[in-house]
């Protein structure tokens, strides 16, 4: 039987159906820029692309490693809590110690411990990823309400804040760091080994196994990686908010889940990239905002949002770029 070489290089086809999918991607977002430049002025302004862009990087942290698990064919439902998990530790140690870095390594080490807990959940005890992390969602949902007791931090050091609200040249903080974390992600997929394998696991598990790479310990190492990426996040909506409640995650995991599938994602595994979940944030983002600014109930933004992923899978399924079958 031969063997899975994960070093050999993608086939020149593979590369060109990716750069195609977001070459339509791109498309879409330039269309919904055009026509809400034709139907308000509002839209164009520099302040409302600033914001589009803050909100669109706040939302990239979230999807950013949440599609390193969807590549692998699993599933992060605690993204949410895990943000309000971390953030009001975080919050907590900034506001007895005053030191934004203490504060911020507790923040970023509470989402890298539970996207571990996720990780060994789904490959020690074998639990499928939905139910895994949806169970750990209410436990870390229970347990972060039962440590803030309905109350609220709030009032950061301004080198804190900057992290969420400061601008350089100005630019918001987090686009800055939405373009590091891009490049980051991307170089890891593509251009590594580690990356390689990651896909080689989202098409074929077993092949993945029998050709030697090492799938308990990558599974573990990307649910790592997307809980590292929530206490991120964490860390910029709390600079960005200046506050810290029980609930400040409950409303993020779907937005990060959609952003991931509209960027070309495919939740049986193995299609995917970083930066299509960039242009799936920017997407998502451009639609909320235009919709906000057309003064358009925000009853209605959550059954858009749901077409939207509908519409762009559906998409992706008839021109190829997914399938129901593995391999």
């Amino acid at each position: 039987m031969s063997t899975l070489d994960i070093r050999r290089p993608a086939p020149a086809f593979a590369v060109s159906q990716d750069l195609v999918r977001l070459a339509y991607r791109l498309l879409a977002a330039g269309l919904i820029c055009l026509a809400l430049s034709l139907t308000t002025d509002a839209f164009l302004s520099f302040a409302n692309i600033i914001n589009v862009l803050r909100q669109a990087s706040l939302l990239f942290f979230m999807a950013s490693g949440l599609t390193l698990v969807i590549l692998t064919g699993g599933l992060d439902l605690s993204i949410g809590a895990n943000i309000a998990l971390s953030a009001c530790l975080a919050a907590t140690v900034m506001k007895a110690t005053g030191s934004p870095w203490l504060g911020g390594l507790v923040g970023l080490g509470t989402g890298t411990l539970v996207g571990l807990v996720n990780g060994v959940l789904v490959t020690s005890l074998r639990i499928p990823a939905f139910i895994a992390t949806y169970g750990t969602m209410w436990i870390i949902h229970g347990l972060t309400y039962y440590y803030m007791a309905g109350e609220t931090i709030h009032g950061f050091p301004p080198e804190f804040r900057a992290l969420g609200s400061g601008y350089l040249w100005g630019v918001p903080v987090p686009v800055f760091l939405m373009v590091v974390f891009l490049a980051i992600g991307s170089i890891f997929t593509q251009r590594t080994t580690y990356g390689q394998q990651i896909y080689a696991i989202g098409a074929n598990p077993v092949a993945a196994h029998l050709s030697g790479i090492p799938v308990m310990k990558r599974l573990v190492l990307v649910y790592a990686i997307s809980g590292a990426m929530a206490g991120l996040a964490s860390l910029v909506f709390l600079a960005r908010l200046n506050s810290a409640e029980g609930d400040i995650g409950d409303s993020l995991t779907l937005p990060a889940i959609a952003a991931a599938l509209i960027g070309g994602a495919s939740l049986f595994g193995g299609v995917g990239t970083v930066s299509g979940t960039l242009i799936g944030a920017l997407i998502l983002t451009l639609v909320l905002n235009g919709m906000n600014i057309l003064g358009v109930s925000a009853n209605w933004q959550p059954l858009v949002t749901g077409a939207i992923v509908i519409f762009a899978v559906w998409i992706d399924i008839k021109t190829g770029g997914r399938s129901s079958e593995k391999a």
